[in-house]
């Protein structure tokens, strides 16, 4: 139940910013985070966000992407910023909640970001 959108194609050195909107009935949200993984690689955690705004980045975007969340619209965004011509990867969010009677982490279907040089 999470719609990611945002991902495109944009030249080294532009912006982008990513959305994950939870779409359902998913209650007691807490994580939410974004995940990346190029071809041939290992799937890697980008940035996370607790319920209560902790943020936490990997080394490799510090300083260039900001990760935020809107409870209100139930949205986690990632804000990338100058971007280079090693981030280009599918983007998933991830989301741990409940939805139903299951608990656990909730994975969106991926958004292509592809960087020229």
């Amino acid at each position: 139940p999470l719609v990611e959108s945002g991902g495109d194609l944009v030249k080294a050195g532009e912006s982008l910013r990513l959305s994950c909107a939870i779409s359902g009935a998913m209650h007691s949200i807490q994580n939410m985070a974004w995940h990346r993984q190029a071809p041939g690689k290992q799937r890697e955690l980008v940035a996370s966000i607790s319920s209560s705004g902790t943020t936490n980045y990997a080394d490799f975007v510090k300083g260039r992407f900001t990760i935020s969340r809107d409870n209100a619209k139930r949205t986690v965004y990632l804000q990338m910023n100058s971007l280079k011509p090693e981030d280009p990867a599918v983007y998933y969010c991830t989301v741990t909640g409940t939805s139903g009677f299951r608990g656990g982490d909730y994975w969106g279907q991926g958004t292509q970001v592809t960087v020229s040089s």
